[in-house]
């Protein structure tokens, strides 16, 4: 490549009056066509942030308006709640603004999310309801089932490929997406593992996650499996997909704990009370450190910067999960058995009963649908057969199958 002045004619206008930058095979370029070229580039930037943000509401609920119709749907984990609207709000306001912010020159950095809590305890719904709030598309990758490049498994992007789908094709409302990858916890590497062999659904999955979570353009099979060379792909932009990242995290806590134990010795330390930590409160106190002895690599953890601590759920949770929900497994029969025009009524103790299955159990809300389910199948089976039924009533003996429910 060469510079040079009225000894060539621009490839792109013919001009020959300003200096020109040639290339191989005689090919040249103007500075006034360069400087036309960076305008279009501009432009079509611009174009796609205003596509990004078209496909946004117009506006945004406020975080007090996200934990508002959270409390529609999941049950108790306040300060859980108020986290995540903030953390989302803030999020797709970068999203939305983009453009008013890089006027500024002011880039506002990713927000990806990290939520622990024992299985149960409303991990996916809360990311599920917050999509459905803000009409996004959303996805469920399982981090298990990823492997490093070159291992038998899911290439990465397969997850890019789910948000794809659920977006009906439409690759622009996808890169505003949710993906909600669970068991994250699983994918700890092993600690004091020196094997020759590698860790491949480990530290490498960790690694290969990276680009992905921070921002990157991914190339995804249209039909999943694994890359080839020469084959088409689906280009897409994550920087702006929200990635959730969700996990039981198993041990967490004794980590946090025993060094919340040494940072509290010695004199003119302050006194903390471990054992009547909440798993929420022990979660707040929680450091980069303690998740790097879990197994998470430290760059992993750099691109998850809020981290959400779920609470275990008592019985009086598990009471009210089977019947304040919008959508609970129990609102969910008396409307299915109205259209067969039977009012279907679940006393007090019955309540309690299904509650406290599921909690000596230590299911969570997932024991209270299987709980009911199994409790249901004989009387969804026999009452669409079944005349002049108006009404029936279930109570703890029907819980715990010692009696027929009071049909009448």
């Amino acid at each position: 490549m060469a510079f040079g002045k009225n000894n060539r004619y621009c490839s792109f206008c013919g001009s020959s009056d300003s200096r020109l930058i040639t290339g191989p095979n005689g090919v040249a370029i103007c500075e006034d066509c360069v400087s036309r070229c960076r305008d279009i580039f501009k432009e079509e930037k611009g174009a796609e942030r205003d596509e990004a943000a078209s496909k946004l509401p117009d506006v945004l609920p406020t975080p007090h308006e996200l934990k508002e119709y959270l409390d529609q749907y999941v049950i108790g984990q306040n300060k859980a709640k108020e986290v995540l609207s903030v953390a989302v709000y803030n999020h797709y306001k970068r999203v939305k603004f983009e453009k008013q912010l890089a006027e500024q020159n002011v880039e506002l950095d990713k927000s990806n999310i990290l939520i622990m809590g024992p299985t149960g305890t409303g991990k996916t719904l809360l990311a599920r309801t917050l999509a459905k709030r803000l009409d996004v598309p959303f996805a469920i990758a399982d981090a298990t089932t990823i492997t490093e490049a070159g291992y038998v498994g899911e290439d990465v992007e397969n997850i890019l490929l789910k948000l794809i789908q659920a977006a009906d094709d439409d690759v622009a409302a996808a890169e505003n997406g949710i993906i909600f990858l669970d068991e994250v916890d699983k994918i700890a590497k092993k600690g004091e593992n020196v094997s020759i062999t590698r860790d491949v659904s480990g530290e490498g999955v960790q690694q290969s996650l990276l680009k992905i979570i921070e921002g990157t353009i991914a190339s995804v099979p249209p039909q999943g499996g694994r890359k080839h060379p020469n084959q088409e792909t689906i280009k897409i932009n994550t920087k702006n997909i929200l990635f959730i990242c969700g996990g039981a995290f198993v041990g967490l806590d004794k980590i946090i704990k025993k060094r919340l134990d040494s940072s509290s010795m010695g004199f003119g330390q302050e006194i903390i009370d471990k054992k009547n930590l909440s798993l929420e409160s022990l979660y707040r106190e929680i450091l980069p450190d303690d998740l790097i002895k879990f197994g998470l690599i430290p760059e992993f953890i750099g691109r998850l910067p809020v981290h959400v601590g779920l609470n275990d759920l008592k019985e009086e949770d598990l009471q009210r999960i089977l019947i304040e929900p919008k959508n609970s497994i129990i609102n969910q029969y008396i409307a299915s058995l109205k259209l067969d025009n039977v009012d279907l009524v679940f006393k007090e103790d019955a309540i309690k009963e299904i509650a406290h299955m599921a909690y000596t159990q230590k299911t969570g809300a997932r024991g209270l649908r299987s709980i009911v389910e199994d409790l249901m199948t004989d009387l969804m089976f026999d009452v669409p057969s079944m005349k002049n039924i108006r009404k029936i009533e279930i109570d703890k003996e029907t819980v715990l199958k010692n009696k027929k429910p009071e049909i009448s």
